[in-house]
């Protein structure tokens, strides 16, 4: 960790990386675990002692339980969602009281905003962008055009009700007549302020408070770069800004307070929903990516795209967000392969591109130029350092680290919090 300034986990494809297991390890040494953007559109697995967590909106870091987790301003918040996530972990065991709080500048998801989405998904009909359906997309719609509801406004309910009402009627113009009872959602919410006060703070405050006091802070990313508002593949991108940008502006925290940034990225390349996506198998290979892979969604259960590793899209990904190391996982999955491309280089109208391109008609027309490497054909899930993995796996982590110039720092081998090599 980097004494007083934050360490980030981002993710470095379009998500599904597994940055919730390396999160839940770097915990066991932090203080305070943060969430920065996004909402529960997002999901982290993590696997301990044989229990499968599911984190969408709550950051993994609750796992630990010495670690106070916060819900950052950037992050948009369904609280009913919010509190069912809460209650199936305690199930599960885990204590969570006094170890959470969310933001007060945090802006809130109605059913509306969710019900919305679906409308705007339906006028895209064949276009549309696969969207999860959580309302995320019209949440920050409503904040970037200031009609949107924060949790401080919870706490001045007159002014709550009118500004939903508002809203409301302001999508019924533009939808027509959906089915949206706003006194039952009044009422609701009405109740839902009482039971989120204990968990309400200026996070802003609170978290410059813990790095002057010398407080260990890791900030968890959701979704990744390729899927950045600014910088995805847009328009197939999430509404938030999943790169290092959206740490400072979802926390207030200025960039010279950011030590360790954390690049988490697949041995192998997947995403879910519509957009391109170069190095993409739809053959047997990549049905066998998928299935040994186990690569359905936490949050929507949907199959996810599965292709060889595009370091075209590694790269750009490293320029924006300027990786100090490399968390490259599920490298076992490709255990079972004789040999392995890794995407280099795009050729497009003649001409090689090394850089991820702006402009989604040149990656329809983009051929993808690739090396292949020597598979090792034998399980590494049992590998615990470096020199245990095959010579050919090990040459597979060198020839990445080479061209991003970037260190491979922890391998996953496995789904569970102790098959991670660390370097």
């Amino acid at each position: 960790m980097s004494g007083n300034k934050v360490s980030v986990v981002l993710g470095t494809q379009w998500g599904d990386e597994g940055k919730g297991k390396l999160v839940d390890i770097l915990a066991k040494d932090i203080d305070v675990c943060v969430r920065c953007q996004g909402g529960n559109n997002a999901g982290h697995t993590i696997v301990v002692d044989g229990i499968k967590y599911a984190f969408h909106m709550l950051p993994s870091g609750l796992v630990n339980t010495e670690c106070i987790s916060v819900v950052g301003s950037g992050v948009v918040v369904h609280l009913p969602s919010f509190f069912e996530e809460l209650e199936d972990l305690e199930k599960q065991g885990l204590d969570c009281d006094g170890r959470l709080f969310i933001s007060d500048r945090c802006h809130l998801v109605f059913d509306f905003h969710q019900i919305v989405d679906g409308l705007k998904e339906g006028e895209l009909g064949r276009g549309s962008i696969g969207t999860t359906k959580k309302g995320i997309g019209p949440a920050y719609s409503s904040k970037a055009s200031r009609s949107g509801l924060r949790v401080h406004h919870l706490y001045h309910f007159e002014e709550f009700e009118k500004r939903l009402r508002t809203i409301v009627a302001a999508r019924h113009k533009r939808y027509g007549d959906f089915e949206y009872d706003v006194d039952a959602e009044l009422q609701r919410y009405r109740q839902l302020a009482d039971r989120l006060r204990p968990f309400v703070i200026d996070s802003v405050e609170y978290l410059h408070k813990e790095l002057a006091a010398g407080k260990r802070i890791l900030v968890e990313g959701a979704n990744a770069l390729m899927l950045d508002l600014d910088f995805g593949t847009y328009p197939y991108v999430t509404s938030s800004n999943t790169g290092i940008g959206g740490v400072c502006t979802g926390l207030g925290i200025p960039p010279s307070k950011i030590g360790e940034v954390i690049g988490v990225a697949k041995a192998y390349t997947t995403r879910v929903g519509g957009g391109p996506f170069p190095s993409e198998l739809t053959d047997a290979v990549g049905q066998k990516l998928r299935d040994v892979g186990a690569e359905y969604g936490v949050t929507t259960g949907r199959p996810r795209r599965c292709g060889w590793l595009d370091l075209v899209v590694l790269r750009y990904s490293n320029m924006i967000n300027g990786y100090t190391s490399i968390n490259l996982t599920k490298l076992d999955v490709l255990d079972v392969f004789d040999e392995i491309k890794v995407a280099v280089s795009y050729t497009i109208n003649g001409k090689e591109v090394n850089s991820f391109p702006a402009s989604l008609e040149d990656l329809e027309t983009a051929t993808v130029n690739y090396v292949t490497l020597p598979g090792w054909k034998q399980s590494i899930s049992k590998c615990r350092s470096f020199e245990e993995l095959p010579e050919n796996c090990q040459a597979y982590v060198r020839f990445i680290e080479r061209d991003l110039g970037v260190p491979v720092k922890w391998i996953g081998v496995g789904v569970g919090r102790e098959e991670m090599i660390a370097m």
